[in-house]
Order: structure tokens, then C-alpha cells, then sequence
């Protein structure tokens, strides 16, 4: 689809379908949908999803709660995650979204109405977990030179520092020196190639992980 208006016949023929008198350019909006004494149908039609959009049909809000937006459907590999995303923020704002295939036939991904997120609890808790495991405010809201400090990185950092002053230890005692309890998993693991098993349950820096005391060492506390 080319123009705005090429939206508007199969919008028009899928409401007409259900009953609906249709206009289209009434006044500022795109589409208008009157079905008997029942509230009017708002619809805008755009191209493409944009925050434009967004604007204009929470700003038709105002004159009925029945508003939709209608875009063509998106294909390509990212359009299950844009419809996904672009249905969850129409539910959250009480719009209703509509998709237009190719061959013209009307997809209603969502009717507009009040809507209330399910609370993930699982991701709360993993949320405070993190808040609480970071030491000071090290990304002090955005990305640090080398990019965003994780309680894991600080663990990484704590148990790097102490092999730097005391060469190769048993995990079990880097755990115990450094509060970090999961240390000896941590240089198993060796997600950031800072650590080298030198023996059973021994580890000492690698010189990535000298270099990673000398990129990341500022963001302890």
C-alpha cells in the first residue's frame, strides 16, 4: 500500500460488513464508523506505527472511547515482535489496533477498553534482587564507558581484585575473603575470560581479567 487512503476501502467494507454507516474525513479524523444509537467508531489510518499516531488517536479519545488505529501489517522478521509490542501499548492506552494485509483483508488485533497489566511477580522480585546486589549507583542512569554494571560484573570485579593481590587461591577462600558465596561457580563459569583454573578448585587472573580490573576497577564502591 502506497497512500493512506488505500486503507480506507477495506477498513470501510470490513465496519459496513458489520452494520456501520461509513465516512471517510470527517472533520479531523480519518474514518467514522455509526452504527444506530451506539457510541461512534473513530479509525486513523496511517502507513506505518509512529508516535504521530499514538498522538492523534488518544487525542480522539476525547470524542469516543471507540477508537482504533489501522496500518498496513507489518511482514518481514521483526513483525510478530512489532505486532506484539504495538498491541500491548494499544491495550495499555485503551485503543483499539487494526491490521491491513495485502490482498486487503482486516485484522482486528485488539478492541479498544480499560486495561490492567497482569503484575509479573517473578520479574518484580528478580528486579529488586538486582537493585539490592548492586553496590552504590555505579551506571547512575545510563551506560558507563564499557557499558551497563551488573551485580555479576561487581562480583566478577571483587574476586579479579583479590586474585590481583594474592595470585592464584582456592575458591573457597575467595568466596570466604570477598562475601561473593557463588565466587567458586563465578570463575568456573568465566563468563568475561577472567579467570583460568590453574588446579582443582584454584584460580588466578587471566590478562583479560587484569585488563578488565584496569577498564571496570572505578565501579565499586
Amino acid at each position: 500500500m502506497e497512500r493512506e487512503s488505500d486503507l480506507y476501502p477495506p477498513v470501510k467494507a470490513f465496519l459496513e460488513a458489520q452494520g456501520y454507516a461509513v465516512k471517510g474525513e470527517v472533520g479531523a479524523v480519518d474514518l467514522v464508523a455509526v452504527r444506530g444509537d451506539e457510541d461512534p467508531i473513530v479509525v486513523e489510518l496511517k502507513l506505518r506505527l509512529n508516535l504521530t499516531l499514538y498522538h492523534q488517536a488518544v487525542t480522539r479519545l476525547r470524542l469516543t472511547d471507540l477508537v482504533y488505529i489501522a496500518v498496513p501489517k507489518p511482514t518481514g522478521r521483526t513483525a510478530r515482535r512489532a505486532l506484539r509490542e504495538n498491541r500491548i501499548l494499544c491495550r495499555r492506552l485503551g485503543l483499539g489496533f487494526i491490521t491491513v494485509r495485502d490482498d486487503g483483508a482486516v485484522e482486528v488485533q485488539c478492541d479498544p477498553g480499560p486495561y490492567a497489566p497482569r503484575r509479573n511477580k517473578a520479574k518484580r522480585d528478580k528486579l529488586l534482587t538486582e537493585f539490592h546486589r548492586i553496590a552504590g549507583d555505579p551506571n547512575a542512569g545510563g551506560a558507563t564507558r564499557h557499558g551497563i554494571v551488573t551485580a555479576y560484573r561487581q562480583d566478577a570485579l571483587r574476586c579479579a581484585m583479590y586474585l590481583a593481590e594474592t595470585g592464584a587461591e582456592k575458591g573457597a577462600i575467595v568466596a570466604k575473603s570477598t562475601g561473593v558465596a557463588k565466587a567458586t561457580t563465578l570463575m568456573r563459569d568465566n563468563h568475561y575470560g577472567w579467570f583460568c583454573k590453574v588446579e582443582q578448585g584454584v584460580y588466578d587472573l587471566t590478562p583479560e581479567g587484569r585488563q578488565g580490573l584496569v577498564d571496570w576497577g572505578d565501579v565499586l564502591p
